[in-house]
């Protein structure tokens, strides 16, 4: 009996083997069904990326094109902004050098002092503003009406870099008018508000003729010898000397 006990047990573990092996082959299914999904994620993602790659680049195509549409009008509005204050600065220019052929002074103070170029705003309603109110002297000749346009824009503007010539020429026109007190006060915000103003040697010498004429020659004498002190090689210093001789 003890050689058929064997055999049986030989059979049996036989068969035991036979039964194990296939399981390294489940393992290694697995493992490469486990590889193949991981390939097939990195590639959904690297084709992903080349989607958004694209993506990325044709909206950095269209901003360029965006760039150089904005930078093209910028450079077109720039050149006519150029060209509108050039001109403007040629008008303003021809203004002041006929400044006083605009009213009814003695012959004398008639020759106005050559200006400098004086600064242009760079805001194109502050310079319209400013143009028409000049237009209304020097075009239409409507002085009655360059008044309030004055007074308007220096309301408007109060900070304007045409703020003094505003002044200047609301004291000519008041002082046309017959009104020497309100007249003297825009002629001495010239001459104690706008230290650099182009205008002040006129504006002084005005404000001095003003003064003499109501009779305050003390302040009057004052006045001219500031002028003659601060700008004596100019023209407002010169007819000062002479309305100094006559006091």
């Amino acid at each position: 009996m003890k050689p058929k006990i064997i055999l049986a047990a030989m059979i049996l573990s036989g068969s035991t083997h036979v039964w194990a092996a296939p399981a390294p082959v489940s393992e290694a299914a697995s493992s490469q069904s486990s590889i193949e999904k991981r390939l097939a994620a990195l590639e959904s993602m690297m084709q992903s990326r080349n989607l958004l790659q694209v993506e990325l680049q044709q909206q950095l195509n269209r901003l360029q094109d965006e760039v150089s549409q904005v930078r093209g009008i910028t450079e077109e509005q720039t050149y006519k902004l150029e060209k509108v204050l050039q001109r403007q600065r040629e008008l303003y220019q021809e203004i002041e050098n006929r400044v006083s052929q605009a009213y009814s002074q003695p012959s004398a103070e008639q020759h106005a002092e050559p200006v400098a170029s004086q600064a242009i705003s760079s805001d194109l309603s502050e310079n319209e503003a400013y143009e028409r109110a000049v237009a209304l002297i020097m075009k239409d000749k409507r002085y009655d009406q360059a008044i309030p346009e004055f007074q308007t824009f220096l309301t408007t503007y109060p900070n304007s870099v045409y703020a003094s010539n505003a002044h200047y020429w609301l004291g000519q026109l008041l002082t046309i008018k017959n009104d020497p007190v309100k007249a003297s006060e825009h002629f001495k915000v010239v001459v104690n508000e706008f230290p650099n103003s182009n205008k002040r040697p006129d504006a002084m010498l005005k404000l001095g003729t003003l003064l003499q004429e109501q009779g305050l020659a003390e302040q009057a004498s004052k006045t001219f010898n500031d002028l003659l002190n601060q700008y004596p090689s100019t023209t407002a210093a010169k007819l000062a000397t002479d309305r100094l001789s006559k006091m």
